[in-house]
């Protein structure tokens, strides 16, 4: 067996062989071998494997697959379609270096650099405030809600991560392939956006300790000195960003190898703030603060805190006096509150064991520009005095309230991704990251917990409200607390936002760089290229760009909740995935992590959101839009990617429980849409030949149904599967040219009318089937050659008339317009005959909808007999319309009985003539066609030897004589009225009638002695028989076709003189014969009913109400 490994594993990275030897994801599995046939055929040689051989180019041997899987090593760019196309252009190189295995284990992997990444600028900056502002408790809240949800999204993505092998990428990485592209990109660009603003958030704060703490304005106050600020933190923070942009562009490996002094720092810092409070609670340090009253001085208006001080039994001023007085005298003009209160000196640090803790407990929240003032003092305000100058005490530079704490106080617990971001570079990634990540969230837990109440019991509540250590001689107030100096947390802060300002410059761009590979935003694509080494170049341009937004905002504190905005959304989504994938239970989802639950995935992702909200609803709703637009763009216009996400799998269950829902029962008539079936046909080059079909339906999607675009292809399914497939191919490109939104479906049979009718009988899934079906009229049907074709056609008439579906006929389907084109002015005529349950109101009611035919104006005719009342029946129609919320204009057509016409019998003569012919289906082509013509030629003879008139009016006797003996047969082209109500058998009809008994399609017969002996009038046989005699090519002919013909022919008058300039006509489609007999004169009364209209669509309804005057 150790050969066979040997064997497979020369097969696959032997000198001989394809590749570059670098096995990827795709290589473990089928058809990935890159070896030749014969290196195959070598495999299975000797193996006793000889019964697999017909498998061998498709199935790997099992310990190719084994040898393959032992060299997989994870992707350094995130995804699979990066890396093969760097195979394409590294092609041509002889060889490429090994690579190298990656070694990181858990603790320099994961654990440090989670730690580096979560520790930052807040802890050293703002946590004393937000004790300050927030108490103890209040601060103890949030810090447990943050920390909570960053643990809450850590048990998700550990469940991610383990989940099978996680490549290089990270968070994107993660959320892409378990939601889809479209949350992923969405969700990608957000936690871009924040890595960019975190960037901007540690430059900063890098400039404010700059500034603050160690390089002090001077000779600037009030709103001077706060409008100074910003513009030195815009103009240092954009060279500090600017310097940064250019270590990262030189090179990325020194900023790795800074790491971990960075690193040092933080850990460095922390470590002497601990050892700063045991300090203070065996010798808490002299660290005085001056109050005026209850308010705290700024430090630089005094020296020493005291008005007056004795020298040489003199009494002196102070520098205090004089920024309160007007000059250094004591009989001086002071400031009435500096005269009413004492000045005392507290200690800022009374330490541990103080009880300090117990005022700190409590929120002190301030306004903008009010007073730091310490509890328990009162101080001797007098309100009619003049007020005071506020230049001289130390006050609050903004509102503060609980939700702002927040939103500042959260970028302090992110970083959490920083371990999954590497990946790609660990021994063990399904080990590695839950243990680092979970651990490096419990450490800094547990440190933001701990300092929390230390702060609060350590230092004094007004130097913790001093934001900027203003009363304390400009030291930052967790460096008061620091031991063994100051200088400590100054320095090591310092270089921390370095460091961590540094690394959001170097992921973000890299982040970038990832979701433009992708693909699946456009026009992010130029991003995706950079430097021959692969350093993304224009993406942390953009990134620079966009961090210089944050530069101009200038104040950290209002840069913190953006950021928060957008890692809180990727938080949301992780927990999202996980929780999606939980609950749908996909074959794929195992993780090796266990400890994971969708109720705790759930919570996370409520948490995140509260929290977004809580932090800003106002930043929250932009950030959601941002991502709803990103969202949107990728679904209409980004590449369509399948990587077996949770959205996919929740759609399929959202389909299930859909389609088990609309088995319940059919749906109601407010409800009814046609779900269109488009039955189309193709060519040798299976490219389809009636594109036009794919318009109309489009113009019809207003109903917002189904569309299932079907074909069928000749043969058998064993060799003509590669043709269907490219039938398939065909009708999607066809779909998606016409912009019609539905599911394509092909299938193959041994005769096209039988794969027709599978399409009808099987299409659709559950209660989602086609109620309507639309097919184009057959034109050739005339032509001996298409004799089949229109044979199908009227079979499938016969079919969805039988599966009590509507049918759709669109006559003349060339000249149909596309969906490009628009009609500016004209009228959409619909024929009501026959009710047919409303398709005929619906329908243009649709197609208005559509651009193409909304400036048309619909015209509706309605035909009346002679025992109608035309007046009423108008107006009931327009009172239906209304009630049917329809504007149309509305016309009653009466038709008048006359006599049937001499053409009408030539007409008849001519058509049961040419069915006899085609009947005769072993006549050759030519010969049925020389038989075509000579009927035709002899026919034109005939009727040029007779007297029309003599002849109509002798026929008019016959008529009236034939209508007096049997009402009944007065029965028009489309039978309607009495549909449902089957012949009586004593009626004069007698079963056997050509009448229709239901559904108003007449059997129509061929028997010609029974039609002869049955309409030859009973009253007067001897004028009947005289009248045959003067007609010999008529005397067989059969009176109901005769009737039909004459029905159809007035029709087709009436119509063409209204609608002839109609945009369309929309008609009742009569039903077919149930016999196959008359399927010939079917066709020919059909081509007569519309001879002379441009567009005619035939309309069948489906047996059912598909509109409602109700609501």
């Amino acid at each position: 067996m150790l050969n066979n490994i040997t064997d497979c594993e020369e097969g696959e990275g032997g000198p001989n062989s394809q590749g570059d030897g670098n096995p990827k994801e795709s290589s473990p599995f089928i058809n990935s071998s890159a070896a030749s046939d014969a290196e195959k055929s070598q495999q299975y040689d000797g193996k006793n494997m000889a019964l697999f051989e017909e498998e061998m180019d498709t199935s790997p041997m099992v310990s190719s697959l084994l040898s393959s899987l032992a060299n997989y090593s994870n992707l350094p760019t995130g995804s699979k379609e990066h890396e093969e196309e760097e195979n394409n252009e590294e092609g041509a190189r002889p060889s490429k270096k090994p690579v190298k295995a990656p070694q990181l284990g858990t603790l320099m992997g994961v654990y440090l650099p989670c730690i580096q990444n979560i520790f930052g600028v807040i802890l050293f900056l703002r946590m004393t405030w937000m004790v300050g502002v927030g108490g103890v408790f209040g601060s103890f809240i949030i810090v447990f809600m943050c920390c909570s949800t960053t643990m809450l999204t850590a048990i998700s993505m550990s469940a991610i991560a383990t989940n099978g092998v996680v490549p290089a990428g990270g968070s994107y990485y993660m959320i892409s392939r378990s939601l889809g592209p479209e949350f992923g990109g969405a969700v990608g660009i957000c936690f871009y956006l924040g890595t960019t603003f975190a960037g901007a958030m540690y430059i900063l704060g890098c400039i404010e300790i700059l500034l603050a703490a160690i390089f002090q304005i001077e000779g600037l106050e009030g709103a001077e000195a706060e409008a100074a600020l910003l513009n030195n933190m815009r103009v240092y923070g954009t060279i500090v960003l600017s310097l940064m942009s250019l270590v990262v562009f030189v090179g990325v490996k020194y900023v790795n190898k800074l790491a971990l002094v960075f690193l040092a720092c933080v850990i460095l810092s922390i470590l002497s703030v601990y050892a700063g409070v045991i300090k203070t609670a065996i010798d808490p340090p002299v660290f005085p603060v001056c109050l005026l009253g209850n308010r705290t001085l700024l430090s630089k208006v005094y020296d020493v805190c005291a008005k007056v001080i004795e020298i040489d039994n003199e009494t002196v001023t102070t520098k205090l006096w004089r920024s309160f007085c007007d000059s250094e005298s004591l009989n001086a003009t002071c400031d009435e509150y500096f005269l009413n209160n004492n000045v005392t000196e507290i200690q800022g640090i009374p330490g541990v064991t103080s009880g300090i803790l117990a005022e700190n407990l409590f929120g002190n929240y301030l306004e903008k520009g009010v007073f730091l003032e310490k509890r328990g003092l009162v101080s001797d305000v007098d309100p009619d005095s003049p007020a005071t100058t506020s230049s001289r005490y130390v006050l609050a530079d903004i509102s503060s309230f609980f939700t702002l704490l927040v939103g500042i106080y959260f970028p302090s617990v992110t970083g959490i991704m920083a371990g999954s971001n590497r990946s790609g570079d660990l021994r063990d990634a399904q080990k590695s990251i839950p243990i680092g990540t979970i651990a490096a969230i419990t450490t800094t837990s547990t440190v933001y917990i701990s300092s929390v109440v230390l702060f609060g019991a350590c230092i004094e509540g007004v130097v913790l409200r001093d934001k900027f250590g203003e009363g304390v001689s400009g030291n930052l107030v967790i460096g008061t607390l620091a031991w063994p100096s100051p200088w400590v947390i100054v320095i090591g802060s310092f270089f921390s936002t370095c460091g961590a300002g540094l690394q959001s410059l170097t992921g973000a761009p890299r982040l970038l760089q990832a979701i433009s590979r992708d693909g699946i935003i456009p026009f992010l694509r130029v991003f995706g290229h950079g430097k021959e080494n692969g350093e993304p170049t224009w993406a942390l341009l953009l990134t620079a760009s966009i961090c210089e937004i944050g530069i101009i905002i200038a104040s950290l504190d209002s840069v913190a909740p953006i950021l928060s905005m957008f890692f809180l959304m990727c938080y949301m989504f992780v927990n999202l995935a996980c929780a999606l994938q939980t609950l749908l239970r996909t074959p794929n989802w195992r993780p090796r992590f266990k400890f994971y639950h969708w109720a705790l995935s759930f919570l996370g992702m409520s948490l995140c959101l509260s929290l977004m909200f809580i932090c800003s609803w106002f930043y929250a709703i932009i950030a959601m839009v941002i991502a709803s637009c990103i969202y949107k763009y990728i679904e209409f216009r980004g590449a369509e990617k399948e990587w077996g996400d949770g959205i996919r799998g929740i759609s399929l269950s959202a389909a299930r429980f859909a389609l088990m829902r609309l088995e319940e029962g059919p749906p109601h008539t407010k409800n009814w849409r046609p779900q269109i079936l488009v039955l189309l046909s193709v060519d040798a080059e299976q490219n389809v030949e009636q594109p036009r079909l794919l318009s109309l339906a489009n113009q019809l999607k207003a109903g917002k149904g189904l569309t299932i675009v079907g074909t069928s292809v000749h043969g058998t399914f064993l060799d003509n599967y590669t043709e269907s497939q490219r039938a398939d191919q065909s009708l999607r490109k066809l779909m998606e040219t016409e912009k019609v939104k539905g599911f394509s479906q092909v299938v193959i049979s041994s005769n096209l009318r039988d794969g027709t009718s599978h399409l009808i009988q099987v299409g659709g899934l559950g209660g989602l089937k086609h109620n309507t079906v639309m097919v184009s009229w057959p034109r050739y049907w005339k032509q001996p050659e298409y004799h089949q074709q229109f044979r199908n056609f009227i079979e499938v008439v016969r079919e969805t008339t039988v599966a009590s579906l509507a049918l759709l006929v669109p006559k003349n389907i060339s000249s149909y317009p596309s969906n490009g084109e628009r009609f500016t002015e004209g009228h959409i005529d619909v024929w009501w005959i026959v009710h047919d349950g409303g398709m005929l109101m619906l329908l243009p009611f649709l197609l208005r909808q559509h651009k193409v035919w909304r400036k048309c104006k619909m015209r509706i005719f309605t035909v009346a007999q002679m025992d109608d009342n035309s007046i009423q029946m108008k107006k009931d129609l327009i009172t239906f319309l209304y009630h049917l919320r329809i504007e149309a204009e509305v016309e009653v057509v009466e038709m008048l009985e006359g006599d049937i016409s001499a053409y009408t019998y030539e007409k008849t003569l001519v058509m049961e003539q040419r069915s006899q012919i085609l009947k005769q289906m072993h006549l050759t082509k030519n010969e049925k066609e020389r038989e075509i013509q000579s009927i035709t030629d002899s026919s034109r003879g005939s009727i040029r030897r007779k007297n029309p008139s003599k002849l109509r009016t002798q026929h008019s006797t016959e008529e009236g004589t034939s209508l007096a003996e049997k009402p009944e047969e007065e029965v028009q082209l489309i039978h309607s009225r009495n549909a449902s109500t089957p012949t009586s058998p004593t009626s004069p009809t007698s079963p056997t009638s050509p009448m229709s008994p239901a559904g108003g399609a007449a059997p129509w017969t061929d028997n010609k002695a029974a039609d002869k002996g049955r309409n030859l009038p009973a009253a007067n046989p001897e004028s009947g028989r005289d009248l045959f005699n003067m007609k010999p090519e008529w005397e067989h002919l059969n009176q109901t076709d005769v009737r039909r013909m004459h029905t159809a022919m007035r029709l087709n008058e009436v119509i063409t003189k209204k609608s002839k300039e109609a945009k369309l006509v929309l008609l009742n489609m009569p039903g077919p014969p149930k016999n196959r007999v008359g399927n010939e004169n079917y066709m020919e009364f059909l081509e007569v009913l519309t001879e002379g209209l441009n567009r005619v669509l035939l309309v069948r309804g489906g047996g059912r109400e598909v509109i409602t005057i109700y609501s």
